[in-house]
């Protein structure tokens, strides 16, 4: 591992133990059309101090049970890490296969990546996961739904 990669998985990990500390001044964010029983809430944001012109923005993703998020991209700049809090969470990133991450796990969406599937696993349980996102602080739309 470089010692910029090193560096970026720290300040990652960090960021999401601070957006937790940070959830109760959030900011929700607009529902996605085409959502069911999800709720959005960017709960941190910071400048990179090290990294003109890139933020790490956390942002807290809750699904009801049976609830998804439709399908979509993210700002071209965002590189995200996102782990799952609670629950069971399907994803599936640019047509692969599709996944279960369990609380505990995580993934990653790189840049341009295309997120097909993005629901609770199941239909009794909430689900929880945190996202971060590291993307150019420039950036004022972190999601765009596929149009239909």
């Amino acid at each position: 591992m470089t010692r910029h990669a090193g560096a970026l998985t720290r300040v990652l990990l960090s960021t999401a133990a601070l957006a937790l500390a940070a959830l109760p001044p959030s900011i929700a964010l607009a529902d996605l059309p085409g959502s069911r029983n999800a709720k959005v809430t960017q709960v941190y944001e910071h400048a990179l101090p090290d990294v003109p012109g890139k933020s790490i923005r956390g942002v807290l993703v809750e699904y009801g049970p049976g609830g998804y998020s439709p399908s979509h991209t993210h700002a071209k700049s965002a590189l995200i890490y996102a782990t799952v809090l609670e629950g069971a969470v399907r994803s599936q990133i640019n047509g692969g296969p599709v996944r279960t991450f369990q609380a505990g796990e995580n993934f990653t969406e790189l840049p341009g990546d295309h997120h097909n599937v993005s629901a609770n696993a199941s239909d009794s349980q909430p689900a929880k996961l945190l996202a971060v996102f590291v993307v150019d602080t420039a950036e004022t739309e972190l999601t765009t739904p596929d149009r239909q």
